[in-house]
This record gives C-alpha cells, structure tokens and sequence, in this order.
C-alpha cells in the first residue's frame, strides 16, 4: 500500500459512522403510537409518545427530521400542569427514571429544554413518577424562531464525555456541560414528544457490536420538563 493510500485509510478510520435512518421496526414504542406513512417516514399523531430504538446504536448522539403537523387531537398536560408542545431525543435512556433529555419546545415557547431525569435505584414510573429533574442550562445558545405547521426542522443532540452540542437545522444552537449528573447512567437513545402531530426520520449511529436492546413495552414515563 502506497503512502497516499495509507493516508486515505486513515483519516477513513479516524471519521465517525455516519447516521443510519432506522425504521418502525426498530423502535420499542413506551406511550402512545408511532407509525409509518406511505412514504416511508414516521408518524406521531397521539397526545404523547416515548421510544427508544432497538438496534445496537451509539447512546451520545442521535438526530430527527420533523415535519410539525399541529397540534394532537387530544391533550395531555405535563406533570407541572403546563400544556406544552414538543419533540426531542433521549441520550443514554436507562430506564424511564434515569436518561437525558433534550427537547425542541414548540408552544407555548420556542426554546431547547435540556434536562437529566436521576432517580438512583428506581426504575420504573410508578417509582419516580415525575421526580428527579436537574435542567441543564447552556453556555452558549442561540434564539429559536416559532415552529408553525407545516415546516420541517432537523434537531441533532451529541454528548461528549460531559459537554452537550445541539444543532438545529445544521446550525450550532446549544452548547453546555452536563457535569457528573449522567455518572452511572448508560443506555439506548430514543425520542419523546407531547400533544402534537409529527411526521418524522428518526437516525443513529449503529453500533459495531453488541445484542439489541429490551423492548419493555409495559412502561410508561410522563414528563415534568
């Protein structure tokens, strides 16, 4: 092998996987329900969803392309009463009582709500209901305009050691630490979204090895953030 080839194989080698789309099959839908529509893409028209995807998949970085369709036909409050709108992505979702969220907020504000949910030894609903949120707040961030319906957005979340990055329409819009507030916390990445219609792709980075993850569809986790 010539020396220009080694060099391609290297810089191959150093760049991360890229992205795979993944499809209905490999998500273990938690609340609500998700679909998949005539062409292919996703769909959310349920008050609330939970997820996490199957397939061995990196924990630290996942991306979704959402199309917002409005609001559900139904509403579900959060637990603090407040009647919000949004998408986002689970990062190391152990359970339903320890993960991290990160949020893209629709209505009635436009912001990211970034926040750990740790609850130590508990991992079911009906342990931590609601408790156990830290919001994370940011070093840097940037403004966000209104999602109105009908327009399409691409929100990616990536985590490295303890420093958050999220981009929003592959622009840099969040940046922060998230300390030791994940320390002991492993897991699958996954999605959420609460009282509004989505038709969305939903992406990972496959993981080289490794068995796929459980599907317990019994659960359920109803938000505070």
């Amino acid at each position: 092998m010539n020396t220009r080839a080694l060099s391609v194989l290297v810089v191959l080698t150093m760049q991360p996987a890229q992205l795979r789309r993944i499809s209905r099959d490999q998500l273990c839908v938690t609340n609500g329900e998700i679909t998949t529509t005539a062409n292919g893409r996703l769909a959310i028209n349920t008050p609330s969803s939970r997820a996490i995807v199957q397939m061995p998949a990196a924990p630290n970085v996942a991306e979704i392309r959402f199309t917002y369709l409005g609001p559900s036909q139904g509403s579900k409050p959060l637990a603090s009463g407040e009647m919000r709108r949004q998408i986002g992505l689970k990062l190391r979702a152990q359970d339903q009582c320890n993960l991290l969220y990160v949020m893209w907020h629709i209505d009635p504000d436009a912001k990211f709500g970034v926040s750990i949910k740790r609850n130590p030894g508990q991992n079911t609903h009906e342990q931590c209901d609601a408790h156990g949120y830290v919001t994370i707040r940011p070093r840097v961030s940037t403004t966000l305009p209104r999602v109105l319906p009908g327009e399409s957005h691409t929100l990616r979340a990536e985590l490295t050691g303890d420093e958050l990055a999220l981009t929003a329409d592959g622009k840099s819009v969040w940046q922060g630490s998230i300390g030791n507030g994940m320390a002991g916390i492993d897991g699958p990445v996954g999605l959420r979204t609460d009282n509004a219609r989505f038709e969305f792709d939903y992406s990972v980075r496959p993981a080289v090895n490794g068995p796929p993850n459980r599907c317990d569809a019994s659960g359920h986790d109803v938000g505070a953030e």
